[in-house]
């Protein structure tokens, strides 16, 4: 038992001994690999540093390079271009100094020229002088030839020439009025006669004054209102004048514009069916009569053009014709009248061989400035012209609108029926009406105009002022003097007097002789 013991404590003490042993064996084993990992490790480093700088080192070399190929290729550019622009400054430089060549061999040739024209002109004066005192020599001798001095054989020579000349044109112009009367006359009279009969019109003139019925005339009362309040509204609204007098039953409204005129009868009109007649009802239904008015006159445009067969006018230009059916010239409507002369003027283009729907679309629209004359300044001419424009109407439409009255002269035959239908619209009885104070007016002016013109004795419009006769002093108009007077007062009477139709200006010459039997 003690051997065991001692065996087991001879293992224990083995083991002791042997375990530092081996823990020192293998510690130092385990450092010697350390060690030699750590040297590899630093071998490593310094490799990836010795390639890293050399990779660095080429990088850089190739960076150089670049910025070297840069610079050169910067350089060669730059002198490519500095080469460019010194040759471009030498052709600058060339071309200028050819310019100063050329400059100074025209200043030299101009030189030479004005050094040439110089004795030119001393030989000329020269020769001028020469030419006076011959001239004057010869003036001399003719006048103690004929016994006459030159101022008199002037005014002589000149009154023969003149006589001569008188004659002559009016010869040339009986003649050739009464060539053109006799080619034109027979075809315009088919023209127009054909036209007329063909076209039917109204032959009733508009007032320019509404009326508005009553039911009773206790509501003559209501519609001035307490202290006139009521009236006062609608005059103010509206810019209508309500007369309201001892006329039973009814009401005279009177504007300026027929448009407001139409606004406030249709509302006065609503009113007295509604039968509630106060300041703020009285807004409401004049609001409401101006939407009816706009609506009308949209629906008047559009049914003129339909009428006449007219289509692809812009919109604006149908509402300004249908604004036209409140406007008056001469008592006539010019929405009638223009829907007159758009059939008139198809009619003439029928028989004349035209174009049937340009000359109806420049009959219809040749008044079209009248819609707007009462708001802008300017002729009605010029303002329908304006918007024709402004609407793209075609060169003849804007043509025939401007010539219609003849300020601008017809381009095109169109035109010039448009001008002629115009006239035939505005003449025919019944068509306009004038007020006694402008008929008598026009009267005075045309005996005004004639009277003025040396060799009248004395004038009378007759026949309504379509017609002028001018009684004149034989002893100073011969007969050949009465043709061209007739034409200078006709001319006279166009640029002054404004008138529809034409005016016959009827030059009467009467020579008497008396004597007695003793």
């Amino acid at each position: 038992m003690p051997g065991f013991v001692i065996a087991i404590i001879a293992v224990i003490v083995a083991l002791a001994i042997a375990i530092p042993v081996t823990a020192k064996i293998a510690t130092s084993k385990y450092a010697k690999e350390v060690e030699s990992k750590i040297g590899n490790a630093d071998e490593k480093a310094r490799e990836i540093i010795d390639e890293a700088l050399k990779t660095a080192e080429a990088k850089k070399r190739e960076g150089l390079l670049e910025v070297k190929e840069e610079s050169i290729r910067t350089k060669n550019e730059l002198d490519k271009e500095i080469k460019e622009r010194r040759a471009e400054v030498q052709r600058f430089e060339r071309r200028v100094q050819q310019k100063e060549e050329n400059i100074d061999k025209k200043a030299d040739a101009i030189e030479k020229k004005e050094a040439g024209l110089v004795a030119r002109e001393e030989e000329l004066a020269k020769q001028k002088k020469e030419i006076a005192s011959l001239n004057e020599q010869r003036v001399q001798e003719l006048e103690r030839i004929s016994g006459l001095t030159s101022e008199q054989a002037k005014e002589y020579l000149l009154k023969i020439v003149e006589d001569e000349v008188k004659h002559e044109t009016a010869v040339m112009i009986k003649e050739m009025e009464s060539r053109a009367k006799e080619e034109a006359d027979k075809k315009a009279k088919e023209y127009v006669v054909t036209a007329i009969q063909k076209c039917a019109a109204d032959h009733v003139s508009e007032t320019t004054v509404s009326v508005v019925q009553l039911p009773s005339d206790e509501m003559k009362g209501r519609i001035i209102g307490r202290e006139g309040r009521n009236i006062r509204t609608l005059e103010t609204m509206t810019g209508v004048d309500l007369i309201i007098d001892d006329t039973p039953e009814a009401v005279i409204l009177s504007g300026f514009d027929p448009i407001r005129r139409e606004v406030a009868r249709i509302a006065l009109e609503k009113l007295i069916v509604d039968g509630r007649i106060h300041p703020a009802r009285i807004e409401e239904m004049v609001e409401k009569a101006q939407k009816e008015v706009e609506v009308m006159i949209k629906e008047e445009g559009e049914a003129a053009t339909l009428e006449v067969g007219v289509h692809g006018i812009h919109p604006e230009l149908v509402r300004l014709l249908g604004k036209m059916k409140f406007r008056t010239s001469y008592g006539q409507n010019a929405l009638k009248h223009s829907i007159e002369v758009a059939h008139l003027s198809g009619l003439l283009a029928a028989e004349m061989g035209l174009d049937i729907r340009m000359a109806k679309r420049a009959g219809l629209l040749h008044d079209i400035g009248k819609a707007v004359d009462r708001e802008r300044e300017g002729s009605h001419i010029q303002l329908g012209a304006e918007l024709c424009r402004k609407y793209k109407e075609s060169a003849i439409v804007i043509n025939a609108v401007e010539s219609h009255h003849g300020d601008v002269e017809p381009t095109s035959l169109i035109a010039c029926i448009v001008q002629a239908a115009d006239t035939i619209s505005a003449a025919r009885p019944g068509a306009r009406r004038e007020t006694l104070e402008t008929y008598t007016s026009r009267l005075k002016q045309l005996e005004d105009i004639t009277n003025n013109f040396k060799g009248v004795d004395k004038s009378f419009a007759i026949q309504a002022g379509r017609e002028v006769r001018v009684m004149v002093v034989p002893e100073q108009i011969s007969d050949t003097d009465m043709v061209i007077l007739a034409r200078d007062i006709s001319k006279q009477i166009e640029q002054e007097l404004e008138y529809p139709g034409q005016i016959k200006v009827n030059v009467i010459r009467e020579s008497r002789v008396t004597d007695y039997a003793k």
